[in-house]
């Protein structure tokens, strides 16, 4: 089983590539299942739409992840309660609609299942994502309830990221950081068995501020006459990470970072 997993989709320009790229870079790369980041997607660069959804699962996304940005967009709420496909934080207030958690049925009677989590630390106020973590591993089980378990974790910092990597460890497939559009150099399997990875990075224009404009961003940072942020427009580099899965365990054969076209690409 071969996964795929994208950072933060950034604005039009990281909309666009998924759009043209990813229907040949799932069959150059034998992909079984993919997993996208969406909460910057939409045109401000916060947020996603329906329509957006709907593309990226005509490109080949499979599952849709998010984060604090998921209900930037309003429409998103009254769409997520019917899309399955499309998560939320698993540890949001109870109250919130759609899901954190959801198994997939792939071909050949496979099971994966997809949690999505956002961190504590410097982040919008939501419930301990490590309880949250406890209880779900004590209500779930790979080669149990699904034969894989991807963890996608939006947080801010590396080692709240790298702690829960640990907490994972040889009960998920594997665990893998998004939010700080930044992707990090540490693709590995932990010790028991899990893959990981710090940051996917983001599918977006790479001459910017990660992801948005450059020249408005730096205007904040100097107090000028700066607009709200809006997203870079330039050449887009896909990043995330490749994970083939062991069917037999439900854990990591393998971990390789994915850097696809923009200016990532081109430095490597």
């Amino acid at each position: 089983m071969k996964i795929l997993f994208l950072g933060d989709v950034v604005g039009p320009a990281g909309c666009n590539a998924i759009k043209n790229f990813l229907p040949n870079i799932v069959k150059k790369n034998q992909i079984d299942f993919v997993i996208v980041n969406g909460e910057n997607a939409a045109n401000e660069g916060v947020g996603i739409t329906e329509k957006i959804v709907n593309d990226f699962f005509q490109s080949g996304v499979n599952v849709i992840t998010t984060g604090n940005h998921v209900w930037d967009q309003k429409e998103t709420i009254e769409h997520i309660a019917r899309e399955n496909k499309l998560l939320r934080p698993e540890n949001l207030s109870i109250l919130s609609p759609g899901k954190g958690f959801e198994i997939y049925n792939v071909s050949g009677g496979i099971k994966i299942g997809v949690l999505n989590l956002i961190g504590n630390i410097f982040m919008k106020k939501c419930d301990d994502v490590f309880e949250t973590a406890k209880n779900f591993l004590n209500k779930y089980k790979i080669k149990k309830d699904m034969d894989f378990l991807v963890v996608d974790f939006h947080g801010e910092i590396t080692s709240e990221k790298m702690a829960m990597g640990h907490f994972f460890d040889g009960y998920a497939t594997v665990v893998i950081g998004t939010h700080t559009h930044i992707p990090t150099s540490d693709c590995r399997i932990l010790n028991k068995g899990t893959a990981y990875q710090t940051d996917a990075g983001m599918c977006g224009d790479y001459d910017s501020v990660i992801g948005m404009d450059k020249n408005n961003s730096l205007k904040k940072f100097l107090n000028k006459d700066a607009k709200k942020h809006f997203p870079a427009i330039g050449e887009v580099s896909l990043t995330g990470a490749i994970i083939e899965g062991d069917i037999e365990t439900g854990l990591a054969k393998s971990i390789r970072q994915f850097i696809f076209g923009g200016v990532l690409e081109e430095k490597n």
